[in-house]
């Protein structure tokens, strides 16, 4: 086999700084896609029709689609239709944050929709307004439920981050195409920058394991 790792080792600390440009775009994209999917999933359990529907049909549009296309339609698309120059980096965190919200919309949804009803039942008899019953009753019990899916949501951005280097941005895929097109040798960058996701992802599995297991000790 035509192997030889000592090849890329110059290169390594330009690599290893994709982690921390990937991490960047992927938290604010969980933080936007959390914001975003919070506010949809209160439009999802609404008993206003019009919001009801403008939040199923955001959903429905960004989970049925690919996530590549809704990158390069941001990238791409957008500055043709407004003439406004969006950078990679906007970009990412839009359209991951984006496609994040959609999903997240459901888990929160459904976390809301897993709380006790006598809980809004008591709540609407004492009078406490349904703004304030949301943010100190329902949604701080439904975040706690659904903690870990939100976790997995986020091994999921950071595994799908990859995607990104078509747009150019300078992430850990993007990183290990360069030093391959360098070198004329692409095993060794990509098996390297794979051992760092596969890194990545195990040490936020076993946050996300830590975190479920001190849920229902709480419990």
């Amino acid at each position: 086999m035509n192997l030889d790792f000592s090849q890329i080792v110059p290169y390594i600390p330009f690599m290893l700084e994709g982690i921390w440009v990937t991490l960047k775009f992927v938290s604010m994209s969980i933080v936007v896609g959390f914001l975003l999917g919070t506010i949809l999933a209160l439009c999802k359990i609404t008993n206003v029709t019009f919001l009801k529907g403008l939040a199923n049909v955001y959903t429905s549009a960004f989970r049925g689609t690919p996530l590549i296309l809704q990158l390069m339609i941001i990238y791409f698309a957008v500055p043709q239709l407004t003439g406004y120059d969006i950078s990679a980096y906007l970009s990412a965190i839009l359209a991951f944050g984006l496609n994040s919200a959609a999903y997240v919309s459901e888990i929160i949804r459904a976390g809301i929709l897993a709380v006790d009803r006598g809980q809004t039942e008591a709540a609407e008899a004492l009078g406490v307004s349904y703004k304030q019953m949301m943010v100190d009753i329902i949604l701080p019990q439904a975040i706690k439920n659904i903690l870990p899916a939100l976790m997995n949501e986020f091994i999921t951005l950071t595994k799908e981050s990859a995607i990104v280097s078509v747009i150019g941005y300078l992430d850990l895929m993007r990183r290990a195409q360069i030093v391959g097109a360098d070198l004329y040798r692409n095993f060794e960058p990509l098996l390297f920058v794979g051992f760092i996701y596969w890194f990545m992802v195990y040490i936020l599995t076993q946050i996300g394991k830590v975190v479920e297991r001190r849920m229902r000790q709480s419990d």
